[in-house]
Formats: C-alpha cells, sequence, structure tokens
C-alpha cells in the first residue's frame, strides 16, 4: 500500500486578464455565434495571439506529499500557493496535470469558505461534517470539542453571515482541525484571528501532525512555517524553485528577497499608516570592516549600518533605530542613536546621515533581517521592517568552533564555567 498521500503531476492553471467579461447568452446567440465562429477564425489566422490577456498562476508542478507530513508552501504574494490549495480542495479546476489525494480533505483556505452564511453556526457545523462524509453520531462526539475551542458558544445560533471575520475564522478552524480530515490544508487566513487565538491555532495543527495527519500549511510567517514543518516548498511565479529542510528553504527565499530588493534606496517602501509623512530613511548601506558595501559578513566581524534621512518638513530631535530580527521575525536587538545621546534636527528637503558600527555583537551564522525607524521622544515617525537582509558566515577560522545548529543567536565572547562539585 502506497504511503502517498497528495500527488501532484505536471499541475498548470492558466487565468485570464483584462478584456471584456463574457456574459450570459440567449440560445438565438449562442446559435448564431456558433454559425460566425468560423469566419471569426479565419479572420484571426496569422495574427499574434495576445499574450498580455493569459498568466500562468501555476505552470507544471509537481509534487508528493506523505502520509502523516506536514509541509510548509512558502513564497512572494503572486507565486500560486493559495491557486495550488484551491486545486487541491476542488475549488478550481486546473487547466493541465492533475492531483491525486487519498483521504478526506479538510480545508480553510478564506473566510468564509465552507459556510453556508443563511445557516447558523450550529448547522454549519454538521453541513461541513456531512460534507467529510462523517456520520451525525461522529459529529455530535466532536461537537462540544468544536465549540470549546471556538469560543463562540454565544453565538452558535446566529446566521454565520452576522459573525465578524475573526468569529468566524475560529468557528471554520475549529471545524476542520476537529472533524478528522485525513489531509488538512490551510492557508494564511489564521492571520485574521488575534495573536492569543493564532497560538492555539498552532498548537493544534501540531497536534494534528502528531496524529498522522497530512498538513499543507501556507504562511508568510516564517516562525510558524519553521515550527509546524521540518520540510518545506518554495513556489515563485507559479513553479517549484526547490523543496527540502525548513531552514535550507527559508534561506534560499531570503536569498532571493535580497538579491531582488533595492537596498540602497528604501524611501518608496511600503509605511505602515501616518509614517513616514515628516521624514523617511532613504538610504540604507551596510558597510564591512574596510567600509565596503556588504550584504554578507564572517561571524565576529565589525560591520557599520549607514541610514540616510530625507525630511519632508521641520523635525527636531530625531533619533536613528535599527532593529536586528532573525529569520523567524523574533526581536533580536534594538539600538537607537538616543542610547548615545546622538540626535539630529533637519529642515524640509535636508538629509541627515547616521552611522552605527558594530564591533561585538557576535549573531551567530545565518540570515537576519534590519528594521530601521526614526522617532522623537515616544513617537514614531517613520519605520520600515525588514528593509534589508545581512548573511553571517562561519568563514573566520578564529571562531570555526561555532557550530551553525546551536540553538539560538548570540554566541558569548568569553563564557566561562565551573565545575564546583560532584
Amino acid at each position: 500500500m502506497t504511503d502517498i498521500a497528495v500527488r501532484v503531476e505536471s499541475l498548470s492553471k492558466q487565468y485570464r486578464i483584462g478584456g471584456p467579461q463574457a456574459r450570459y447568452n440567449t440560445i438565438r446567440e449562442a446559435l448564431m455565434n456558433m454559425a460566425a465562429a468560423p469566419a471569426r477564425r479565419l479572420r484571426r489566422l496569422g495574427q499574434p495571439s495576445p499574450e498580455n490577456e493569459t498568466i500562468w498562476a501555476l505552470k507544471d508542478v509537481s509534487f508528493d506529499v506523505k502520509k502523516g507530513e506536514v509541509l510548509g508552501i512558502i513564497g512572494r504574494n503572486g507565486a500560486g500557493k493559495t491557486t495550488l490549495l484551491r486545486i487541491l480542495c476542488r475549488i478550481t479546476e486546473p487547466t493541465e496535470g492533475y492531483a491525486e489525494i487519498k483521504g478526506r480533505v479538510g480545508s480553510l483556505l478564506e473566510v468564509g469558505t465552507g459556510f453556508h452564511p443563511e445557516l447558523t453556526g450550529r448547522e454549519n457545523i454538521y453541513l461541513n461534517g456531512a460534507i467529510l462524509g462523517m456520520k451525525r453520531a461522529d459529529i455530535n462526539g466532536k461537537f462540544d470539542e468544536i465549540v470549546a475551542f471556538s469560543e463562540i458558544e454565544k453565538f452558535l445560533d446566529t446566521p454565520v453571515k452576522r459573525y465578524s471575520s475573526g468569529m468566524y475564522v475560529r468557528l471554520a478552524f475549529s471545524v476542520a482541525a476537529h472533524l478528522e480530515p485525513e489531509i488538512l490544508l490551510v492557508d494564511e487566513v489564521l492571520a485574521v484571528g488575534d495573536a492569543a487565538f493564532q497560538k492555539k491555532c498552532l498548537g493544534k495543527m501540531g497536534d494534528v501532525a502528531h496524529e498522522g495527519r497530512t498538513v499543507l500549511f501556507v504562511s508568510h510567517n516564517m516562525a510558524s512555517i519553521q515550527r509546524l514543518s521540518s520540510n518545506c516548498m518554495l513556489l515563485d511565479q507559479g513553479q517549484v524553485v526547490t523543496r527540502g529542510a525548513t531552514i535550507k528553504v527559508m534561506e534560499r527565499y531570503l536569498s532571493d528577497q535580497r538579491s531582488t530588493s533595492a537596498v540602497d534606496d528604501i524611501y518608496e517602501l511600503a509605511r505602515s499608516p501616518g509614517l513616514g509623512s515628516r521624514a523617511r530613511i532613504s538610504g540604507l548601506r551596510i558597510l564591512d570592516a574596510s567600509m565596503n558595501p556588504t550584504k554578507r559578513l564572517a561571524f565576529g566581524e565589525p560591520f557599520t549600518v549607514e541610514l540616510t534621512c530625507r525630511a519632508i518638513s521641520r523635525v527636531e530631535d530625531v533619533s536613528f533605530l535599527l532593529g536586528i530580527d532573525s529569520l523567524y521575525e523574533q526581536r533580536i536587538v534594538t539600538i537607537t542613536s538616543l542610547e548615545a545621546g546622538e540626535l539630529f534636527s533637519a529642515d524640509a528637503q535636508q538629509t541627515t546621515t547616521g552611522r552605527l558600527t558594530i564591533t561585538d555583537l557576535l549573531l551567530k551564522p545565518g540570515i537576519y533581517s534590519l528594521t530601521v525607524g526614526l522617532f522623537r521622544s515616544n513617537e514614531g515617525i517613520d519605520r520600515v521592517p525588514s528593509a534589508a537582509h545581512i548573511e553571517i558566515s562561519n568563514i573566520s577560522k578564529e571562531h570555526a568552533h561555532v557550530d551553525q545548529v546551536t540553538v539560538g543567536f548570540l554566541q558569548l565572547p568569553n563564557p566561562r564555567w565551573e565545575i564546583v562539585g560532584q
């Protein structure tokens, strides 16, 4: 008996973009179109087809997922991740290729998927169970667990069309996770919930995986992907770039992100509402010990981060900020010029450059992101998360003893151990 739960072979999906949308025709119009079709085809002979009218959301994607495996799927927006899951749960038909799925599929792809808006939460629980092929007695056995996990007992007999997006997701995830599907497909929709519920969902998905069920998990949260899956797949422009150990695939993904981002000019990068209106970080450079621009540093090597600010209106007593984050979006350290008593003021259109030199921050080998910002007292003026990435490599003979897989991010310069008794 095969141990493959999901098999995808040469899967492709093409969408038409732009142009007029087809409308519903009468029988008379349909017959007239059939009669005129040969003439239209003759007129189009020799004319190039408008390539810009179609796009391949997926192109020749092939992979297998074993029973009990948790596969993380990552990639930039528009890479084809959601399209892939929609095909696997039979919401969308592929243009080419096929997918074989062995087992009941539970999915959580977007708010509202699988729920009937006019039915109550209670009725939708039974509806979803029936779709999964479960008997009513089996659903009854799981009903109390579903309600307790979702924390919406008070609104259980309210039509779900009146639910908030957060309530929708709570119930939808609870149903998908507790009705024991053999294969669980989860998209980024969990981001709709609050932090506590997201943590609760990740814990439940971990339990589902340990029970031997198969999980395909799409997320932009690297920490969640790393926590849940030891195996990961990277999609880009509808194609599989690589698949393998999660940490290696993440490093490839962030490496590709670095190579396509203009880290020297970040003025136009997106900001949260209200930030960057009075002053902006316009330039960012990472310099090695010889003051040469770089993105790769040796372990223990001093480096400098150079930030350029452009004032849009008059600002006073402003501090630069640099945050260093791990691959999993965990803050390691925050350094501000305020700590050194270095503040600046600037008139409109004036530029100011600040340099931070770091000589003794022993980051362990890996990839780290830099968040930069400006603030005055407790007021944020500008903030650019993940404005650039740096890679710390273990190429220095002096520090060859540092193990790249050791847990943690920092290496203490002179740790001292002493055995005082036995």
